[in-house]
């Protein structure tokens, strides 16, 4: 178990990532590594103008988080985080461009950029993935009370929801699906030892 691993946690907007990876970052001593929101420069005016600052939100976050992942990829410890930047190109950039919101040529400009990037970047030894219906992410979204995210608009999590069930699918390298609708990981020790166990069990398994 003293070999180093990297562990990414994925899932919609208020699906409880960050909570997750505080608490397995705690139980397993891995580093923690969260996604930029509080001292984003962008993304209260993009909850108010999505059309008008969707280029600029996606280049924030792409830039932010290329950065942070060549600083973790030189980390000798463990470590888990909070939100991939696989996510921002296959969730919410495309989305944004599915939606008109983004226009043809930003998104083309957005992926050739992150093309470029993706040739440096190391997939996680496990992928997490907080699977919630739209109701839970309500709930969650309006328990945390961040301000600017009183504007999203159910559809717009329906949508996301839609496309991250379609990256789920499609992703090729390890993973584990957990679906949160029904249990309680923070307040619940007994739904988060079953958390812990699964992913124990994929990490230093018999057979890894």
């Amino acid at each position: 178990m003293g070999q180093k691993k990297y562990i990414a946690v994925a899932g919609n907007i208020g699906a409880g990532k960050s909570s997750l990876t505080s608490l397995l970052g705690k139980n397993f001593g891995w580093e923690t590594y969260y996604e930029s929101v509080d001292d984003n420069p962008y993304l209260s005016d993009f909850y108010e103008d999505m059309r008008r600052w969707s280029f600029n939100l996606q280049i924030y976050f792409l830039s932010s988080r290329f950065k942070h992942q060549k600083i973790l990829m030189g980390l000798e410890s463990s470590l888990i985080q909070d939100r991939t930047i696989y996510e921002d190109v296959e969730i919410f950039a495309k989305n944004l461009h599915d939606m008109g919101l983004m226009s043809d040529r930003d998104y083309q400009n957005y992926c050739a950029l992150f093309d470029e990037m993706a040739s440096y970047l190391k997939a996680p030894d496990l992928l997490i993935y907080l699977r919630a219906d739209v109701p839970t992410l309500v709930k969650q979204i309006q328990q945390r009370g961040r301000e600017y995210e009183n504007t999203i608009r159910i559809e717009y999590l329906e949508r996301l929801n839609r496309l991250y069930e379609d990256w789920i699918e499609s992703y090729e390298h390890e993973k584990l699906v957990i679906d949160t609708d029904d249990i309680d990981f923070v307040n619940n020790p007994e739904d988060l030892g079953k958390i812990l166990s699964l992913v124990e069990q994929r990490l230093y398994g018999l057979f890894n």
